[in-house]
């Protein structure tokens, strides 16, 4: 696979010390499995990143997840791990809380997750294979395990709509998957915010699902060259229907930041600033 020809991409390779690097977790830097507790980081991933990072201006991670969760997911056996990633930020939950130099900052937890913990499990109750993920200033209703997953998805998300208005809290839909998170933040505030922190000259955002569309917005309206590409599934096609770029699940994904980083290593490209 070599790259292709694409002026945000163009604008990558020739000035790569501004660049931004901005990538989703789950469904493009793992697979996605059933269990998300299992959803380990793809081998590839840490060893291209850490070729990547010092080549660009800064390498980000924007996910639902917590930091901490992605940078445990993130470890490969007998090789790096994404905590060994230079210069590596990790924007969690959705941009509330930051992972950068082995220090983690965050807001307190929003007070409506109580009552979210207490009423989920009778409001889930009767749907066999239903899973509930607490992520700590988030809850995921999951229902990749049931018999019928997107059935179960749209019977619950009018009642967890309905709880999340009175907790006020915001739903977050996703791969078989309704996310009951704090409001007021999302990816592609988080991305702009980053790209101004940085200064960026650049970016590129790589992401698989519904919650990667406002980074994707975040990258039309940076006012800088910009690429979107979208980790393809047949789970999701509206992030592909808006992409630059659609490579083939994490496997492409890696496949194609490692021609990105061929790419920057000819000599005509410049190092970081």
């Amino acid at each position: 696979m070599t790259l292709p020809a694409h002026a945000g991409l163009d604008a990558i390779v020739a000035d790569p010390a501004g660049a931004v690097i901005g990538l989703d977790y789950d469904g493009t830097l793992s697979p996605i499995v059933p269990d998300p507790a299992a959803a380990r980081v793809h081998p590839g991933v840490p060893g291209v990143l850490a070729a990547l990072a010092p080549l660009v201006r800064a390498v980000v991670i924007v996910t639902g997840r917590p930091p901490r969760t992605a940078l445990a997911l993130g470890e490969v056996s007998g090789g790096p791990s994404l905590a060994d990633v230079p210069g590596l930020v990790i924007l969690g939950h959705y941009g509330l809380e930051r992972w950068e130099d082995g220090r983690l900052t965050a807001p307190p937890p929003p007070p409506g997750l109580d009552l979210v913990r207490a009423r989920l499990p009778e409001l889930v109750g009767g749907l066999d294979g239903v899973w509930i993920e607490d992520k700590d200033r988030a809850v995921a209703v999951h229902t990749r395990r049931c018999a019928d997953p997107a059935g179960a998805l749209e019977a619950l998300r009018g009642p967890v709509v309905a709880l999340a208005e009175e907790a006020g809290l915001a739903v977050e839909p996703g791969r078989m998957v309704l996310e009951l998170r704090p409001a007021g933040m999302d990816k592609g505030r988080a991305l702009s915010a980053f790209l101004a922190e940085r200064d960026a000259r650049s970016v590129m955002f790589v992401g698989d699902d519904l919650g990667d569309l406002a980074a994707f917005d975040a990258v039309e309206s940076a006012g800088i060259p910009g690429v979107r590409v979208c980790s393809g599934s047949t789970e999701v096609t509206a992030l592909a229907e808006r992409a630059d770029v659609v490579v083939d699940g994490p496997d492409g994904v890696v496949a194609f930041l490692g021609d990105l980083v061929a790419s920057l290593g000819k000599p005509s490209a410049s190092g970081r600033a």
